[in-house]
């Protein structure tokens, strides 16, 4: 491996999948570019000595395999160089865009000086995000003010969180610990205190953990009553007697817009649905959908998302985590048989500017 060309105490903490790929591009890069300095240099102080003023060196004129061949070589040399390191480069960056299918699915919202998340299993933490160890984690991000930017060091993982709009990208912690989060886009006063942590637990100490936070209702759940109580049922219901299109199976589809256009039913197709209505209209139907801009919070358009895509199903985050039988949850408030008896499993709350420890909270 490429780390191991450096020594240790000049490493960085490496805890996930994309450090490990950021890692070797950094450490390719620098020993391509010091290769590259070292010839040059070379070749200057050679030459400048052989040819220094008053030397017996030859100053003919350079022989034409020089001058033609060899220029025409160190040229072709340097571009496949360097498209070799944009491939390289560029291979990574997408695969960070591309979270795998049965990935953790968690919602983030920066806002004015915190992080709010969700999980699939309703559970919200402020400054802190607790996952498991070798499983995959899909981020969406969106800010509730103005443009943040999530970044946690040890993951080498960096996102924005913009205002009106949804980015994503997605992790695989490879190793357990506690590893700071960081906000590294200027977002105002408190810019500096707007820290949290990132807890990597074992497999089946993340479900312990789950089953002792208190019951929440999924974003899906969340969606279904909103999906009610803002109306919105009332148009695209199958029953319903206003000409709005079906909502039902539609998530991944492509549906075809006036125009002649077509899009992709994804989480930023809907949230432009909702606050922008006009934009993107089914082709057949009547542009009469008001704008939700100013009538639904971030996290509202989130849990709406999330009930389009999931229906009604409870995701079962826990059976997820394929457990071994004797590691296996008891329910809430009750314990294993390796459990003391009424152990908590809930991390202290964060206080913005205390330091991330390298230890799993008990």
């Amino acid at each position: 491996m490429l780390d191991a060309l450096i020594p240790a105490f000049l490493r960085p903490e490496s805890a996930s999948v994309q450090a490990a790929k950021v890692d070797a591009i950094f450490i390719g890069l620098l020993l391509i570019s010091s290769a590259i300095v070292l010839l040059v240099v070379g070749l200057v102080v050679t030459f400048a000595i052989r040819f220094r003023r008053g030397s017996s060196a030859k100053r003919g004129e350079m022989p034409s395999l020089v001058s033609r061949e060899f220029e025409i070589g160190w040229t072709a040399a340097t571009l496949f160089i360097f498209l070799f390191i944009f491939w390289w480069a560029a291979s990574i960056e997408i695969g960070a865009f591309s979270a795998p299918k049965d990935a953790i699915e968690i919602h983030v919202v920066g806002k004015q000086w915190m992080w709010k998340t969700q999980g699939p299993s309703g559970t919200r933490e402020i400054n802190e995000l607790h996952v498991p160890v070798g499983a995959p984690v899909r981020l969406l991000l969106t800010s509730q003010d103005v443009i943040h930017s999530f970044y946690v060091p040890a993951f080498r993982l960096k996102r924005d969180a913009l205002p009106y709009q949804q980015t994503e990208t997605w992790f695989q912690a490879t190793k357990t610990g506690t590893y700071h989060l960081l906000c590294t886009e200027y977002c105002g006063t408190d810019h500096s205190r707007m820290l949290g942590r990132v807890i990597v637990m074992e497999p089946q100490d993340y479900a312990q953990w789950l089953t002792k936070q208190p019951e929440r209702d999924g974003l899906a759940e969340r969606g279904e009553r909103l999906f009610s109580e803002r109306g919105c049922s009332g148009c695209h219901n199958a029953g319903s007697k206003v000409h709005a299109p079906s909502l039902a199976g539609i998530w991944g589809q492509s549906v075809p817009l006036e125009g002649g256009r077509t899009a992709t039913v994804d989480e930023a197709y809907i949230r432009d649905s909702i606050l922008q209505p006009q934009r993107d209209v089914v082709a057949g139907y009547e542009p009469i959908m008001p704008s939700y801009e100013g009538k639904l919070s971030d996290g509202e358009i989130q849990a709406l998302t999330a009930y389009i895509r999931h229906g009604t199903d409870r995701f079962d985050l826990i059976g997820s985590l394929n457990l071994a039988p004797a590691q296996n949850i008891c329910a809430p408030g009750e314990t294993t048989q390796e459990s003391a008896p009424n152990q908590s499993l809930r991390s202290p709350a964060m206080v913005p500017g205390a330091p991330a420890s390298g230890d799993t909270p008990p």
